[in-house]
């Protein structure tokens, strides 16, 4: 990316209206809108009973705002007129992660939710017999849901589509594999080959049930700590699709583990002592003719590249908010109660919030490390990109800070973490002032929720 294109970009991010006449009819956008043309949900239907001829069921399902699956099953009768949709409450979009209604609206209307094409699949209990489709709630005006995760993300990527420039991620995924009392494997250090019978067992399975829902499982890789496990998915610029995909993999994963007697935990710190559990996101942009605008020999950080990273730490105080959803979150970015495990950028360094890792000139990227592997993939992936945003809107290049310095704070508690993101009124409007105050509102109700609570620890204090 050279420095006249750079200059010639940035004005136009001041007209959210405005789209380059040669970015929206070319490249990778026109394959996409190619595509979503040529899905068609009735023959979506008619070839998916034709390959599985014996579904008697559809699992229909919303993700909320936890990333849960909140939906219902149906007969094989209703996957006939699916194409008309059918209705959730509103209310789905301000359950917590028990349930429950966080935060009540003002009413509790229903939405028509319609299919999101290309998502029907097999379900893992029982392919034969039982389909399962994502749905996407519209609003009483027809338009996109606005307090639907999905909807935010793809409402930030548009701002991004307008100038012609196309983010490419690829997500890891952490958790622990745990529930076979004295059988837990013992600590064998990060890529370690050798697994147990019953883990390679359980990895092939979910392989194979991965392919058949058409997920680009890429990699499984054994962890540093005792049972601790990564999945990779491959790098793509279909971002919404990309975060699908990690919320189907998590469920995934917690049924098979479940199948074979063990339990999937995607927590953030599940344990104590040892090493939490993330979803890093790696992060380059495109143009519309799929080039990397971050390529840049070995250190050298190109202009996009410099104003991105800086957008990011602008915002990252506000960003934890979302990108670390619950208490046990900041349990993760912690190392004691007074100073922050991750706060700053570096090459190749993995104490870093923004890590460059080694890659040739046309990969080069940027590795988010902040999230929880709890964290809700589409908020997370939007909340990075506004970083991104505001540094291409807002930030001169000069302001980049040196590598590894301490700099910016970050919020050490959730109640702090929420004041702060309130008062970031770039990010709140990047993910829309409903969905904001929605979150805020949520999230207030399940700390006051968790502090109520006298733990088992206390009582042994008295």
């Amino acid at each position: 990316m050279n420095a006249f294109f750079l200059k010639s970009l940035r004005p136009y991010f001041n007209f959210p209206g405005l789209s380059l006449p040669t970015a929206l009819n070319s490249g990778l956008w026109l394959d996409e809108k190619i595509e979503a043309m040529q899905h068609s949900i009735p023959m979506e239907v008619t070839d998916y009973l034709e390959r599985y001829p014996q579904t008697k069921h559809i699992d229909v399902y919303l993700n909320d705002i936890n990333g849960i699956m909140r939906g219902k099953r149906l007969s094989v009768e209703s996957m006939l007129t699916l194409e008309k949709g059918c209705y959730f409450p509103l209310s789905v979009y301000s359950m917590g992660q028990k349930g429950k209604i966080s935060a009540p609206l003002h009413d509790e209307p229903d939405r028509l939710c319609v299919p999101v094409a290309g998502s029907l699949c097999p379900s893992a209990q029982d392919p034969q017999h039982n389909a399962q489709i994502l749905l996407t709630m519209k609003d009483s005006d027809g338009q996109p849901c606005p307090f639907e995760p999905r909807v935010i993300l793809q409402n930030v990527l548009a701002r991004f589509h307008q100038h012609g420039l196309f983010p490419v991620i690829a997500p890891e995924i952490e958790f622990y594999l745990t529930g076979r009392e004295t059988q837990d494997p013992q600590n064998q250090g990060c890529f370690h080959m050798d697994t147990s019978t019953a883990h390679a067992a359980l990895f092939d399975e979910l392989e194979q049930l991965a392919q058949l829902q058409r997920i680009p499982l890429t990699g499984i890789v054994a962890e540093a700590e005792s049972g601790q496990f990564e999945l990779n998915l491959k790098h793509s610029h279909r971002v919404v699709e990309v975060c699908d995909n990690v919320l189907a993999l998590r469920r995934l994963t917690r049924y098979v583990a479940e199948q074979h007697g063990l339990q999937a935990s995607f927590m953030a710190k599940p344990f104590s002592q040892q090493s939490g559990s993330g979803l890093h996101f790696h992060f380059s942009l495109n143009d519309s003719h799929g080039k990397n605008v971050f390529a840049s020999p070995g250190n050298e950080l190109n202009s996009m590249m410099r104003l991105c990273i800086a957008g990011q730490l602008t915002l990252m105080p506000a960003s934890i908010a979302v990108i670390a959803p619950g208490v046990n979150a900041f349990r993760r970015l912690r190392k004691n109660l007074t100073e922050p495990l991750f706060n700053s950028w570096g090459y190749n360094t993995r104490s870093a919030a923004l890590r460059i890792p080694c890659s040739d000139e046309n990969n080069r990227r940027i590795e988010y490390r902040l999230a929880g592997a709890d964290a809700n993939p589409y908020l997370v992936a939007a909340t990075i990109l506004s970083g991104m945003l505001y540094g291409l809107e807002n930030i001169d290049e000069e302001d980049l800070p040196e590598s590894q310095q301490d700099d910016p704070l970050l919020p050490l508690f959730q109640q702090e973490a929420i004041e702060t993101f309130a008062r970031c009124q770039y990010l709140t409007n990047s993910l829309g002032e409903a969905f904001s105050e929605q979150w805020i509102a949520c999230k207030l109700a399940e700390l006051d929720w968790f502090e109520s609570i006298v733990t088992k620890e206390e009582s042994n204090l008295a």
